[in-house]
């Protein structure tokens, strides 16, 4: 087991603040917990695509890494339990039941001192992302995000399905929540998020049925070791 903690990272000027207020969250509360930042040489950032890749460095299929997004911060005990839990669970663990976005009151608030569970905050039903906590075995074993969905949106609802149908479960939960601070907001418009919306779509129909799933996630894995075959890799 590992205590690595990788965020998905491409500097931007207006996501900055919120990285550094994670990253010192983690330094002060969770200081047994290493961090590197990675991205990929894709001109888009590829969001599904590097959280791949903070799994695929696990030399041990069983170590655990937390794959952490560069505006969102976890509680301690919640995470802990998560990263034991994960060693063995088969299931991708969440170390939150709620997903409190700050915005830009609570991450003022926040910034100047006050505790995260007292900042104004808007509860976000449904989250399923922010923070996850997994093996490789696990992650590979419903075949992690699909690196088709580009820029922003979906992919992580997309993985939720499939983890829930060919696992024969959710994601597995830990009481506590989840903090996600103020930026600028990507486009969400396009032909890109179209194409996005129309395989998520896709998903959305597979979820349940595990043959259609598995043939889901069959085609994705096709597609994405032909892309890895040819196209840009990881840079730390």
């Amino acid at each position: 087991m590992s205590n690595l903690v990788v965020i998905p990272w491409r500097a931007t000027p207006s996501r900055l603040e919120a990285f550094e207020r994670v990253v010192a969250w983690y330094e002060l509360t969770l200081p047994e917990f290493a961090i590197r930042t990675l991205d990929t040489d894709d001109e888009q950032f590829a969001l599904a695509r590097i959280r791949n890749l903070a799994v695929s460095i696990l030399d041990d299929p069983d170590d655990v890494v937390v794959i952490n997004d560069a505006d969102t911060f976890p509680e301690p005990e919640p995470l802990r339990a998560a990263v034991v839990a994960a060693a063995d669970s088969g299931r991708v663990q969440l170390p939150y039941t709620a997903y409190h976005w700050l915005g830009p009151e609570g991450s003022a608030q926040f910034a100047a001192g006050a505790a995260p569970r007292d900042c104004t905050f808007e509860l976000v039903h449904r989250a399923c992302s922010g923070v996850y906590v997994t093996t490789r075995r696990t992650w590979e074993a419903h075949g992690g995000q699909d690196e088709r969905f580009r820029g922003w949106g979906f992919e992580d609802v997309a993985w939720y399905l499939a983890h829930e149908t060919l696992l024969g479960a959710p994601p597995q939960r830990h009481e506590g929540r989840v903090y996600a601070l103020d930026h600028a907001v990507e486009t969400r418009a396009g032909e890109q998020y179209e194409r996005n919306a129309r395989l998520m779509q896709r998903y959305r129909d597979a979820a349940g049925d595990v043959a259609a799933m598995a043939e889901l996630v069959g085609e994705r894995q096709a597609a994405s070791a032909a892309r890895a075959s040819s196209g840009p890799g990881a840079a730390a």
